[in-house]
């Protein structure tokens, strides 16, 4: 008798049963971490939110830092990246996507808000990640604003570089509102308002 091999159970081996743990675990402390910051969110209060020991989380990670770190990359992975936008798509268009994205995913904008703020503390492990995210950030809007000048679709007077910061900056103090009263604060529009202010109609 032959036996179909599609038809067998797959059995899931230790890589993967300590891959979905890890997985969890960063779930976990995704959660913790935007509800009480870094500094305020323990390992313990991670450990007790999957069920397991903290010892046993320190298998998975050492240490408090590199789980803040995988964290962080998690939040970017599910978000794209903080990537600005796909080449084929208009810089509105992306930023109005990104920011409707955002809001259907439970969690992110908190754990952002919360850790980026606390970042500039002193001996933060996260100060490096948002340093370098937001560097990246500027890098990539600097590069759209100025095609954008070339194309001449920018309004007069308007400094690509000056434009980049201040998206960034408009965005997450928008974020900051929307967290505090998401029924009053249209953070797509308002993102939408400010590039309109700034960019010519095609």
């Amino acid at each position: 008798m032959t036996i179909n091999p599609a038809r067998q159970p797959v059995k899931r081996g230790p890589y993967a049963k300590s891959k979905q743990r890890r997985e969890d675990i960063v779930a976990a402390a995704h959660a913790v971490f935007a509800s009480h910051g870094y500094r305020g969110g323990s390992l313990q209060d991670v450990a007790d939110k999957v069920g397991m020991s903290q010892t046993s989380l320190l298998h998975y990670f050492p240490t408090k830092s590199e789980l803040l770190l995988a964290v962080l990359n998690w939040r970017d992975s599910i978000t794209g990246g903080g990537q600005p936008r796909d080449p084929e798509e208009s810089l509105v268009d992306a930023v109005i996507r990104q920011a409707h994205f955002n809001e259907t995913v439970p969690g992110v904008i908190e754990l952002y808000t919360v850790l980026c703020a606390e970042s500039v503390t002193e001996n933060h492990p996260g100060l490096e990640f948002f340093t370098k995210r937001y560097e990246r950030l500027r890098r990539s809007y600097l590069r759209a604003f100025a095609a954008l000048a070339d194309e001449g679709r920018l309004r007069p007077g308007v400094d690509p570089e000056r434009a980049a910061a201040s998206l960034i900056a408009l965005w997450d103090g928008i974020q900051t509102q929307w967290l505090m009263a998401p029924e009053k604060v249209d953070m797509a529009g308002c993102l939408r308002d400010y590039l309109e202010l700034v960019v010519l109609p095609e």
